[in-house]
This record gives C-alpha cells, sequence and structure tokens, in this order.
C-alpha cells in the first residue's frame, strides 16, 4: 500500500492548512481526514512531532487556548508556503491519485470476496438440486440439505474471517477505510441474499 504523503510532503501540508487559520492537532487531523475523504487520518504520534519541529523552525507558534494548544502559522512559514506553492500543488494532485488508488483496491478486494461467495453458494445450491434429484424420497433429502446448509455456513464464515482480516489489517498498515467501500460491501452481501432467496423459492 502506497503512503498517502510522500516523505517531507506532509509537513508543508500542513503549513497550507495553518495558513486558512490557526487550528489545534485535533482540527488538523480532522482537516486531514476530511481532504481526502476519510481514507487518510493521521495518529497524534504523526502530526505533533511536525508541529514541533515547524515551531522549532520559526514556521508556527503555539498557544494554549483552555485545555487545547492552538497552532498558528508565522510569516516565515507563510512565505514558505507561498514559495512552494508549486510543489503544494504537485502534493494535491498526487494526493487525489493516491486517495484514488487506496479505495480502489479496497473496493477490488472487497469485489474480489463477494465473487467467489457468490460463486461458492451458486456451487451449493447446484449441489444441492443435483443431490434432491438423486436421492430417494423420505429422509434423504433432508439430510442431504441439512449438509449443503453445513457446506454455505462454513462458506460464509470462511468470508467473513478473510474479509475481516483483510479490512484490520489493511487499517492496522496505516491504511484508512471509506465508508465508500463498506457502502459496496452492505450493497453486494444484500444482492446476495436476495439471489439466494429467489433461488430457494425457484
Amino acid at each position: 500500500m502506497a503512503p498517502v504523503f510522500s516523505h517531507g510532503d506532509l509537513r508543508l501540508y500542513l503549513l497550507s492548512l495553518l495558513e486558512e487559520g490557526p487550528r489545534h492537532g485535533y482540527d488538523l487531523m480532522q482537516a486531514l481526514s476530511d481532504r481526502t475523504g476519510g481514507t487518510y487520518t493521521p495518529s497524534a504520534g504523526t502530526i505533533y512531532p511536525r508541529l514541533a519541529k515547524l515551531e522549532e523552525e520559526g514556521l508556527v507558534t503555539k498557544s494554549v487556548d483552555g485545555r487545547k494548544t492552538v497552532y498558528e502559522i508565522t510569516e516565515a512559514g507563510r512565505a514558505e508556503v507561498a514559495a512552494r506553492a508549486g510543489d503544494l500543488e504537485g502534493i494535491e494532485a498526487g494526493l487525489t491519485d493516491s486517495v484514488r488508488l487506496i479505495a480502489d483496491e479496497v473496493r477490488g478486494s472487497v469485489r474480489a470476496a463477494m465473487k467467489s461467495l457468490r460463486a461458492d453458494l451458486a456451487a451449493a445450491t447446484r449441489d444441492e438440486r443435483a443431490t434432491a434429484n438423486q436421492t430417494p424420497p423420505a429422509e434423504g433429502p433432508r439430510m442431504a440439505s441439512r449438509e449443503q446448509v453445513h457446506r454455505a455456513d462454513a462458506a460464509i464464515n470462511e468470508f467473513r474471517a478473510q474479509v475481516r482480516t483483510d479490512l484490520r489489517s489493511h487499517v492496522a498498515r496505516g491504511g484508512e477505510l471509506a465508508a465508500s467501500v463498506v457502502d459496496d460491501l452492505t450493497t453486494a452481501l444484500d444482492d446476495i441474499a436476495r439471489s439466494i432467496t429467489r433461488s430457494l423459492r425457484g
């Protein structure tokens, strides 16, 4: 997974956010999340050391407002943002591309898992129908159906475990999970449920 910000870019981007107005650390983290559609939310351990470095360089100042520490850009900070306007435009463009790639990657993983689950459930349905046609009446069909229910349970549990692992690993590596990806997952699961209901009624 490629990082959202290349080395040194986050520093300049923080300055550009502070140029819009004074902010405290949480405001900056939220602004970064908002600008990236929720695909990137930096931790306090990422933001505060960079703010401390910017203060050390004389590019920002900080003041205490109640329980919050507010950061404000200095004239030297504004001069750096102005001098690096071209770099900032490149960061904005790269940020858009990076966020799009991350979202596409997660959506691709979810769609692949959905496709695999559909195939497993379709195979289970075909097997159930074939077994029902070959098994004598009475207890045979019920036993075969119970066996297929167990197979379906196993397929669903395997899918759940795999998607859960993929999503948690993605977030643990620093990636962010966009609401649109979860919406895609929910829609796909709803489609599968309706498809299975139609097959069973048919």
